[in-house]
């Protein structure tokens, strides 16, 4: 495993997002009921899911066009079956965020 800081704990607020660019990839954490990382970009027209996605229990929103991805497993829940986004695993250290790269 590769781990690296992402941010500070404490910079994403409960029920929000945040989007950071690590290796060049785009990936959203999400604080909702513990923290959860996924790719950052919708696989319909690559809109963002963070931090604009709206965020209702375990689904995210893209703003774009509306396409929901559960925050947990990046699983596509409309139209395509079997779509996810690339999920990442987390661990929240004193010193801040990791992720597993």
């Amino acid at each position: 495993m590769t781990w690296k800081k992402v941010t500070d704990k404490g910079t994403i607020q409960i029920g929000k997002s945040k989007e950071f660019e690590i290796d060049g990839k785009k990936i959203a954490i999400f604080n909702q009921d513990g923290y959860h990382a996924l790719d950052s970009v919708c696989v319909h027209q690559d809109g963002s899911i963070a931090p604009e996605g709206k965020i209702e229990g375990d689904i995210v929103e893209c703003p774009l066009h509306f396409w929901h991805y559960n925050i947990k497993t990046g699983e596509l829940l409309d139209y395509l079956k079997g779509v996810k986004l690339k999920k990442y695993e987390i661990d929240v250290r004193d010193d801040g965020i990791y992720l597993d790269i």
